[in-house]
């Protein structure tokens, strides 16, 4: 394979180290700006995320408790990046409509929901015990 075939940008040397690692944060940085300003669902994910961390911390709970609700909390961001990937890659492979499209963004939604049931499920369980 000759060089004119490969893209210029695949034949600059890649960082090592450190630089990579700096590279690999800010490009992560990147990515949940860009989440944050375009999905409305990671915005309202992210306040609740917020809202509900300082009540973790304050709860009288067990500290394996409040690392599960930490823990869950943060799957639900995390399966929330995922779904927006999922979506922005859809949208840009896919502008028309296709079966398939719609069935990898509902599948998508899916795993967003069942991490919120199971928010929901674990903060019903911790505050039962905590209070009843």
């Amino acid at each position: 394979m000759n060089n004119q075939s490969i893209p210029s940008h695949h034949l600059d040397k890649k960082p090592q180290g450190i630089a990579r690692i700096t590279k690999a944060f800010g490009y992560s940085l990147r990515g949940l700006a860009a989440t944050y300003k375009n999905e409305a669902a990671f915005r309202q994910e992210l306040w609740l995320y917020a809202v509900l961390f300082p009540i973790i911390l304050l709860l009288p709970a067990s500290t394996t408790d409040k690392m599960l609700l930490f823990a869950v909390n943060t799957l639900v961001l995390i399966v929330e990046l995922l779904n927006s990937a999922i979506e922005a890659i859809v949208d840009m492979a896919s502008p028309d409509y296709h079966r398939l499209a719609g069935m990898a963004k509902d599948i998508g939604s899916a795993a967003v929901l069942i991490s919120l049931l199971l928010v929901a499920t674990l903060w019903t369980i911790v505050i039962l015990r905590c209070y009843f």
